[in-house]
């Protein structure tokens, strides 16, 4: 069975939200010492500067954080299966890591230069330059680990099934 476009969007984009939101607590523990400041960081969205100082995991920040997060990256998901699907389904994995780097790279954009400050994601007030960078790396990694496990199950079905159905 061939993964449906919603499908293949809460794949890659469900993991890189995974994947980011990991790297954002190991480099929010690094540079803010603490693992949720990054994630409350991004509830400045809804509630304001306040956010952009909670240290400490609350139902507010954190669970609003993490919410605008998933969203974000279901969002950037989007963009990379149209841009990995906008010729034909690439079959080969430098396809899937290239769509994954450019859509990572229109994030970066978007998200750090383009936005007005209040829609910002609120973690790079948070996180050295570096960190910033390897939350990003991640996202682009979540992108392609959840593309390649869903071909991966989709593969894998495809052996169950024969053209006439179960076998």
């Amino acid at each position: 069975m061939i993964p449906s476009p919603a499908m293949r969007t809460l794949a890659a984009g469900g993991a890189a939200g995974l994947l980011s939101a990991a790297a954002l607590a190991w480099r929010g523990r690094r540079d803010a010492h603490s693992a949720v400041a990054p994630l409350n960081a991004t509830s400045h969205i809804v509630w304001g500067e306040e956010a952009l100082h909670a240290d400490r995991p609350t139902l507010r920040h954190t669970l609003t954080g993490s919410l605008l997060h998933a969203g974000s990256a279901l969002m950037w998901g989007l963009l990379f299966d149209r841009l990995l699907h906008r010729l034909r389904p690439p079959r080969q994995a430098p396809a899937v890591v290239r769509s994954a780097v450019e859509a990572t790279a229109a994030a970066a954009v978007v998200d750090l230069l383009l936005v007005p400050r209040r829609l910002t994601p609120g973690f790079e007030r948070r996180l050295s330059g570096r960190s910033l960078a390897l939350v990003y790396a991640a996202l682009a990694a979540g992108m392609v680990a959840g593309t390649m496990a869903i071909r991966q199950g989709s593969r894998e079905g495809q052996r169950k099934t024969g053209p006439e159905g179960p076998v």
